[in-house]
């Protein structure tokens, strides 16, 4: 079948209202219709949000000070207007992923070999993938890793940013995916002019199919969805096409409900992020003064609070009785100043940050204080934790295919736990004390795994056993004369 024969099979399915993929309950409207439904989403514009407030972009920054003039609202240039944006969103975020994923993980299973094998496929950079996901789901509720061969014949994954994925799930507790549509632009020139063009891919079980969105009409690419031995499919070996038996896409979610973290603190964030605005616009502006005026002749009090502002001059009518004065009341900046500091431990409580509070803990807080101070954190990061595990032992299907295909064995019943090694601030004395204490209690391999110094438990016991073997006493063999019995 040549090109031109696929063309004109693909153009009588696009007409019969189907689209050119194997699984064919997903027609053209269903598409369209889900893609239109994704972009009004409440869920979408969560996403974006709270990657906007990772980058510190918050909504300060669009606020306007207006007065009404004749039933129109009026931008009032001339008044202090700071828009004071605080990274408090950026900093819980970076917490929380720097506690729990930015350390190695740990890989355990008894199978040797399998855990070799596991580790070389999933690559030295996995640690740093897993990394990027955290930051991902935690800013848009969830993040996905897309498995796939590479250019040569490797495993390898890239993630996907979650707002371009359209997760179509066979279950309602969203484990297990039925489809995926993925919509994304990409830059294209036609002679001196650039133009954007809307990308569309299809994923399910059995293969991919690639579309262009162009005004609401889903068009295929013929060349990548065809080649001269028919459709293709996930991946290919040699000349075949070979599919993954699953969509080769892994969800990693922030949570069950699979909301960003912006969503539990962004209004509280917004009012203190107004109320340091507006104690900066108190000082600016000197708005304890109150003015009273004789014999001023402009025209309303805006003009004047212009001049006053721009000019620092003041024109009077009367040289006789004219004048200014002023009234200098008392601001209540305690009261202001307890509302930011209430907004302030709001923000930790909901947000479920490590509490900084030095008065209540001291300087160097240990033990049961240091454990209260992580508590909020903690509780945060068990969630994801349990997330996360499951979206690796879906990630280990497609690493077993793998191996499957490539004939290094059949791996699917290994057992493999997964430990997240969390970076929580310690008093570092205190627990070398309670290690070298525990010595004779619990085993060697459990000490080792505590330590603070201990970085990868697996090296450190190969040390530990070659320091052992060079530290054993000097042995000289005595031969034993007459065979057996005492020598003579």
């Amino acid at each position: 079948m040549g090109i031109k024969d696929i063309w004109n099979k693909v153009r009588k399915g696009v007409k019969a209202g189907m689209l050119a993929i194997q699984d064919d309950t997903l027609n053209d409207n269903k598409v369209k219709t889900l893609i239109q439904d994704f972009n009004n989403s409440t869920k979408r514009k969560w996403m974006l949000i709270g990657d906007k407030y990772y980058q510190v972009e918050n909504d300060i920054f669009s606020r306007k000070i207006t007065k009404r003039i004749k039933g129109a609202e009026v931008e009032e240039t001339h008044k202090a207007n700071n828009k004071l944006a605080h990274s408090k969103y950026k900093n819980m975020v970076d917490e929380k992923v720097a506690y729990l994923l930015t350390k190695d993980l740990s890989i355990k299973c008894n199978n040797e070999k399998y855990l070799d094998k596991l580790k070389e496929t999933l690559g030295k950079h996995f640690q740093y993938k897993i990394t990027g996901l955290g930051y991902e789901s935690s800013n848009k509720g969830i993040s996905w890793l897309q498995a796939y061969i590479d250019e040569e014949g490797k495993f390898n994954t890239m993630i996907i940013p979650a707002e371009q994925c359209i997760p179509v799930w066979k279950d309602n507790s969203h484990m297990e995916l039925d489809s995926m549509i993925r919509i994304y632009e990409t830059v294209a020139w036609q002679g001196d002019k650039r133009k954007t063009i809307t990308n569309v891919e299809v994923w399910t079980d059995g293969g991919v199919n690639y579309y262009k969105l162009d005004n609401n009409n889903l068009i295929p690419y013929v060349d990548k969805n065809y080649d001269a031995n028919g459709p293709i499919a996930h991946y290919k070996k040699g000349d075949e096409w070979l599919n993954w038996g699953k969509v080769p896409f892994i969800q990693f979610k922030n949570n069950r409900i699979e909301l960003p973290d912006i969503k539990f603190v962004k209004s509280l964030l917004d009012a203190y992020d107004l109320s340091r605005s507006e104690a900066a616009n108190y000082v600016e502006e000197v708005k304890n003064l109150i003015y009273i005026l004789k014999g001023y002749g402009g025209e309303d009090i805006t003009e004047f609070m212009r001049n006053l502002n721009e000019n620092r001059a003041i024109l009077i009518d009367d040289p006789e009785e004219g004048g200014v004065d002023t009234l200098t009341p008392q601001m209540d900046i305690t009261a202001l100043k307890e509302h930011y500091e209430q907004l302030k431990r709001d923000l930790v409580e909901d947000g479920q940050s490590v509490n900084k509070d030095l008065d209540k803990f001291g300087s160097a807080p240990s033990g049961v204080a240091l454990k209260f101070m992580y508590s909020g954190l903690d509780l945060k990061c068990n969630a994801l934790e349990v997330e996360f595990k499951m979206s690796i032992e879906i990630l280990l299907y497609f690493v077993n295919h793998y191996l499957s295909v490539n004939g290094d064995g059949t791996y699917k019943e290994e057992d493999v736990e997964i430990i997240f090694n969390r970076d929580m601030g310690i008093n570092e004395t205190e627990v070398i004390t309670n290690c070298n204490n525990s010595k004779g209690t619990i085993s060697d391999k459990t000490i080792i795994a505590n330590h603070p110094w201990v970085k990868n438990i697996e090296e450190e016991e190969e040390r530990l056993e070659k320091q052992n073997k060079v530290n054993l006493p000097f042995q000289d063999k005595v031969p034993i004369v007459g065979g057996e019995g005492n020598a003579e």
